[in-house]
């Protein structure tokens, strides 16, 4: 059987998820990469023999359909990038294959439609107003947006370019900034929902939707929204769970994997996004190894059409969190610590994974790429895991030197 996975930068979930997921299927594929990182790709893929990279512009429909139709049929068209949803989707849908409705995809992707679809469907209504590239930010102020606001790329990942604005004069001075890195993005302003951040990670196939789990988030202090913490969460609150599975239900989003993330607020559930793909950022990995399933096998699965087990089978009893040390300050970095996976005393894993190397210099983006690391925690007592993930933090450093 051949998958066709398309992807733009390699990520940790294709390499350490999907990709060795394919292989233990018994899978070949066809990996259509973005041409500015086909490259990265091939030397990825090297030694896997049944892996294959072809150079396709993933961002366009019809170049997936016209090399997916040039080359052996497909029995599964898959995606987990933020990016190109719609376009698998639309793919699956031209070859008769399982996969996700397009204009689902394109609804959580468009973060306005989103909103709209939402308040359309009485799921819920959150003050919003886009933002078009030729439009002049100053015809914001005349629709009176409720202070403080959150402004943000309307079709943006990764924290990046989201910030709290407190008055008139910050949104414009925001949102020069932004168009100064984004000249032809739409930007979306949109009321801010305060409370403790959530997520639900949900995978569903033609008969319907199961909870995988979700995570706690802990966030920078405003005005930016970086995630530094996640905490996993194995069984959400049935009924928070049933009201966000209610709103997921209202955008059309089911099918396959699936990322929400959400603000608590009186007792009620209140969307901030849809990744309509698996959580990113190792998550992922996290889930498949705590709760011991082959998340990524099923999902694949489902895009070949194989229902998921009636019984998950997700172990149970471990407690686990993530961590990511960031950068505060551009710059190189001079000083950090290596990879490291240990079991504790009291049978505690930590396993930090860099995300840069020494001698790189960044910018400072005010996002989840201002990541340096991730750490992640695992054990039986919930004490011990975050007593090891603190000493870990405060007995390494990290320098970066401007």
């Amino acid at each position: 059987m051949r998958l066709y996975l398309l992807a733009l930068n390699p990520t940790d979930s294709v390499t350490e998820g999907f990709l060795p997921a394919a292989g233990r299927l018994g899978l070949d594929v066809t990996l259509l990469a973005d041409p500015a990182h086909a490259g990265a790709h091939r030397e990825l893929c090297a030694a896997l023999p049944r892996v294959e990279v072809l150079d396709c512009d993933v961002r366009d429909f019809r170049a997936v359909i016209d090399r997916v139709g040039a080359a052996d049929r497909p029995d599964a068209v898959f995606t987990n990038s933020d990016h190109l949803q719609v376009q698998a989707a639309l793919a699956a849908h031209w070859f008769g294959l399982p996969g996700k409705d397009w204009t689902a995809a394109l609804r959580a992707k468009n973060k306005a439609q989103t909103r709209r679809r939402l308040a359309d469907t009485g799921a819920d209504t959150v003050w919003a107003a886009e933002l078009a590239p030729e439009q002049r930010a100053t015809d914001l102020l005349a629709l009176a947006p409720p202070y403080p606001c959150v402004l943000k790329p309307r079709e943006g990942v990764a924290g990046e370019d989201v910030v709290l604005v407190a008055d008139d004069t910050e949104l414009l001075a925001r949102c020069a900034e932004i168009r100064s890195r984004r000249p032809a993005a739409a930007l979306l302003v949109e009321e801010y929902l305060p409370g403790e951040l959530y997520t639900l990670e949900t995978l569903g196939d033609r008969h319907g939707v199961r909870v995988v789990g979700g995570f706690h988030t802990r966030i920078s202090p405003p005005p930016y929204f970086i995630e530094t913490r996640l905490d996993l969460v194995p069984d959400p609150p049935p009924a928070i769970t049933a009201a966000v599975l209610a709103q997921l239900d209202a955008l059309g989003v089911g099918f396959g994997a699936c990322h929400t993330e959400f603000v608590v607020q009186d007792g009620r559930p209140r969307l901030i996004e849809v990744n309509y793909r698996a959580i990113g950022d190792r998550c992922d990995l996290l889930l498949a190894d705590v709760l011991g399933i082959p998340l990524f096998e099923q999902i694949l699965g489902v895009h070949l059409g194989v229902d998921l087990p009636a019984d998950p089978g997700a172990r149970s009893g471990r407690h686990a969190r993530l961590d990511y040390p960031c950068a505060d300050r551009a710059g190189v970095l001079t000083g950090a610590p290596g990879h490291e996976n240990t079991v504790l005393d009291g049978g505690v894993r930590i396993d930090y994974h860099p995300l840069r190397t020494i001698g790189e210099r960044h910018e400072l983006h005010h996002s989840n790429r201002d990541y340096l690391g991730v750490l992640r925690t695992v054990g039986a007592d919930r004490a011990a895991v975050h007593r090891a993930a603190e000493a870990f933090l405060t007995g390494r450093q990290w320098s970066i030197t401007p």
